[in-house]
């Protein structure tokens, strides 16, 4: 054995350095490649640095938009009463969850900014100073099924994905709060709520009752003492998400489901009305320090459908003007934008000079909860006995009905609405609808459908056949059973509100609908009626 080593010693000690150094070489090489990396991530983020910077400094001109974005209450034009609601939700000791409805530009995300700006000051309110507004767009809010992304609710990065870092590779699950948690102590302002994923909105109204987040993983597990505690206290007693939430939406109440609307108070914004857009017309332009003709301020608030179009169509006009190189905005300007942009004038409902026969002014609501006056107009041609029917246009025909993963199409209750009204007509009146032609007619081009019109439809009607002029200074609205009862419908104060705009001077409503506050109105009187003789008696011109 030592004769061995005396004669290979040397020949392993050298094989042995060999290896030595062919190792060291080996780690040098991956220490240089490790350097060489570090060097080039190095340069690479100091030239996209460079670039950001210069990106940063490359500023255009502030568009008219942001500088007519409201900066106080007295800036959200044509919302006093709904901004008064919304500061007694959210400003007071007990703040409450809130949904505002309303049409698209009227102010609505600014009002909920202001309301928690003043809230933060509020001796009396739980909102503290660096209270934070987390404003999201429900509709481009992505989610991942498998939880591995929620924006909204928050999700679990778990160690098999790509990019789980150091924590990662230990097999730990790492949690990623969403803007439910970044809204903690403050507002998350979910703008067009009524778009939310029906799984994110259930996840929702679960955090809104346990002002927590729980997550779960299938890699987290309590005893393991190779996690970190923060994250076994999260996964134990969930992420902090105790805020107030502030919904936005241009959908109908009755569209948003009625689990979310019971935990909301609910707000609405009125549709701006002329002089509302007038005013924001001419600050937009003062904004911009352009003149602007009183007829092109005319023509603006008769187009614009809501303050953002507006100031759109004062900044395109006023770009108009310093192309040409001119220090005012025309009219002229104006109707350029107006024709190229094919806006149309705003539907101006307005009352007939006088009483007729067979035209009712009818009550409606559309969008979010807007009210809108329609005319509601029959005629009546005798034919040979029994042989008449009906016909009634500008409704919806069918509707289609969504339940339980089944899809039915059944006749629209405006239709069903005629049906009753006949019914009354006949046995409440003795009249032998039979006996005519009868046409009834929504005009104006938008579908009309529900039950509310049916008063309209029987006054208009029964008009019609007795040739009797209704009254063009009333306005009604209500459900007519096949007893000829009224009966309550929908969204009354939107249309009385729609019926004050157009100068109305009496609206009808259902007995079950009566509030207090309609007696408090000066400029409009608003009456109940519990039957259809009380509406006729009310909106039928007798002849003397």
């Amino acid at each position: 054995m030592n004769d061995f080593f005396l004669r290979y010693g040397g020949l392993l000690y050298l094989i042995q350095l060999g290896f030595g150094i062919i190792i060291g070489l080996y780690f040098w090489s991956l220490l240089k490649s490790q350097q060489n990396k570090k060097t080039v991530i190095t340069r690479v983020s100091e030239k996209e640095n460079i670039k950001l910077r210069q990106m940063r400094n490359i500023k255009l001109s502030e568009p008219l938009s942001s500088l007519s974005r409201p900066g106080s209450f007295n800036d959200i034009i044509g919302q006093e009463e709904g901004i008064a609601i919304l500061r007694s939700a959210l400003c007071g000791p007990n703040p409450q969850h809130v949904i505002i409805y309303g049409p698209p530009g009227v102010g609505k995300t600014a009002a909920a900014r202001l309301v928690l700006t003043e809230a933060c000051v509020s001796r009396v309110s739980p909102f503290k100073e660096n209270a934070k507004f987390v404003e999201v767009d429900a509709t481009i809010c992505r989610f991942d099924e498998r939880n591995i992304a929620d924006p909204l609710i928050g999700s679990v990065h778990d160690p098999i994905y790509q990019g789980a870092g150091s924590m990662g590779a230990a097999g730990i699950p790492q949690p990623k709060p969403g803007a439910c948690t970044r809204a903690h102590g403050g507002i998350l302002f979910l703008d067009e709520i009524g778009e939310l994923h029906p799984m994110q909105l259930n996840k929702l109204l679960k955090v809104l009752e346990d002002r927590k987040v729980m997550l779960d993983s299938a890699y987290y597990t309590e005893n393991d003492k190779n996690i970190p505690d923060h994250i076994h206290d999260i996964f134990q007693n969930g992420l902090p998400a105790d805020f107030r939430l502030v919904g936005a939406t241009t959908r109908m109440p009755d569209e948003i489901p009625p689990a979310l609307r019971s935990r909301c108070m609910e707000i609405f914004f009125k549709p701006l009305d002329h002089k509302a857009i007038e005013t924001i017309t001419r600050n937009a332009a003062q904004k911009i320090m352009f003149l602007l003709d009183e007829e092109g301020l005319q023509d603006i608030a008769r187009h614009a459908s809501n303050g953002r179009e507006a100031v759109n169509i004062v900044q395109l006009s006023a770009g108009i003007a310093q192309v040409e190189n001119r220090t005012a905005i025309s009219s002229e300007v104006v109707q350029k934008v107006l024709n190229n942009g094919r806006f149309s004038p705003r539907l101006q409902p307005k009352l007939q000079d006088e009483p007729r026969v067979g035209l009712v002014n009818g009550l409606a609501v559309y969008g979010a909860n807007v009210g809108l006056l329609i005319e509601v107009e029959a005629t009546a041609v005798p034919v040979d006995e029994g042989r008449g029917a009906w016909t009634v246009t500008g409704v919806v025909e069918e509707e289609e009905i969504q339940s339980g993963g089944r899809t039915s199409r059944r006749k629209s209750m405006a239709r069903g609405a005629v049906e009753n009204v006949m019914t009354v007509l006949k046995s409440r009146f003795g009249v032998r609808v039979q006996d005519f032609d009868i046409h009834i007619n929504y005009p104006g081009g938008t579908p009309v459908d529900g039950p509310s019109a049916g008063i309209s439809m029987a006054t208009a009607i029964y008009s019609a056949l007795k040739d009797i002029k209704v009254s063009n200074q009333i306005a009604m609205t209500g459900e007519v059973s096949v007893h000829g009862l009224i009966k309550p419908v929908g969204g009354v104060m939107s249309k009385v509100e729609a019926a004050r705009n157009a100068g109305v001077k009496k609206v009808l409503i259902p007995q079950d609908n009566w509030m207090a506050i309609f007696g408090s109105f000066a400029d409009i009187e608003v009456t109940p009626v519990r039957d259809i003789d009380e509406v006729l008696r009310f909106a039928l011109i007798r002849k003397v």
